[in-house]
């Protein structure tokens, strides 16, 4: 029966596919510039480390002298109208927690909307300075233009191979690749025939809440030390906890409980047990726990860093296919 199922699905997403690539075409922003638009994907239901992934390509991006902004869905907000993302104001109910996440580490603008093409309008209305928009996660939003796409793929592959609901893919795989399109290994080895480049996650250090919150820097050697010989606490609502949770024992915590998550999970209470001294979350968590300090006390939260080191090859390619950045718009900022 999920056979069946799945392939009704897969007709669906050929008619949605079709459909958008006959009507998406290049969109201008409003003082005529050529602004491109850059997606970033995944085949799979499930965090295949897209946002790790595009918080490294806005970097390189921005190293590389582009202004970026990125439009997103927001999974889980309430409301369907595209709206601003306030870094320090913004609620994850509102707007997302992962479109938080990007807009505190990467400083861009984003936007969110069910409808990342009209998202895309209203970022560049509001941000005229945008001379690239990165979508998150629009890879099957195929009525949105992209110059060029990312598609993430972790440990995972293409699981059985099948799509919803018999398997794990939103789409079924391309038997080669368009050339628009460039793969990206997040667990640092191939886990499909395609051809791609291999990134290297890794946890790049850990710090108290309060100083996450404030942007300070993190302390040298990651601040691991500062959490060897303590009996930890480990919670994290994401797709894959328990790699999280792996990730942790390996930097040498002792974690003596984890408490596992559904994904985009709105944390309305705490899930470790009263009187916990200590407990590591991901960044993902912590924009949902900045509002509860009272609530938090008097445990210590500590926030793990989740880094994707790109290699040089991605880059290199990137770069060619991108080109270089336009000349500022007039009156940008």
């Amino acid at each position: 029966m999920l056979l069946a199922l799945s392939w009704v699905y897969r007709a669906a997403i050929a008619c949605d596919r079709m459909w958008g690539w006959r009507t998406a075409r290049p969109v201008p922003s409003l003082d005529g510039r050529r602004v491109p638009t850059l997606v970033v994907g995944n085949w799979v239901v499930g965090g295949a480390g897209k946002t790790p992934a595009t918080l490294a390509i806005l970097a390189h991006l921005q190293a590389s002298g582009w202004t970026p902004g990125v439009i997103s869905r927001g999974y889980g907000r309430r409301g369907r109208d595209g709206a601003w993302v306030d870094p320090h104001g913004s609620e994850a109910s509102e707007v997302g927690d992962e479109p938080i996440l990007i807009a505190r580490r990467a400083g861009v603008p984003v936007v969110v909307g069910r409808d990342r093409h009209l998202a895309r309008t209203l970022l560049l209305q509001q941000a005229p300075e945008v001379d690239i928009v990165v979508a998150d996660d629009g890879l099957q939003h195929h009525r949105l233009w992209r110059d060029l796409e990312v598609v993430v793929v972790d440990e995972r592959g293409a699981g059985n191979g099948q799509c919803l609901p018999a398997g794990p893919l939103r789409e079924p795989l391309p038997q080669r690749l368009h050339d628009r399109t460039l793969v990206l290994y997040s667990a640092g080895v191939a886990t499909l025939s395609l051809p791609g480049h291999r990134a290297q996650r890794q946890l790049s250090g850990v710090q108290r809440l309060e100083d996450w919150s404030q942007g300070q820097p993190l302390a040298p050697g990651g601040g691991w030390g500062e959490l060897h010989h303590r009996s930890l606490h480990a919670a994290a609502g994401i797709a894959v906890p328990e790699r999280f949770f792996a990730a942790l024992r390996a930097q040498g915590l002792d974690l003596r409980a984890t408490h596992a998550l559904p994904d985009h999970d709105p944390w309305l209470q705490v899930p470790w047990p009263a009187g916990t001294t200590d407990v590591v979350v991901t960044e993902k968590d912590a924009v949902k726990l900045l509002r509860q300090g009272a609530r938090l006390s008097p445990t210590r939260v500590w926030v793990a860093r989740l880094d994707l080191c790109l290699p040089p090859d991605f880059k290199h390619t990137l770069d060619q296919r991108l080109g270089r950045p336009s000349p500022t718009a007039p009156g940008a900022a």
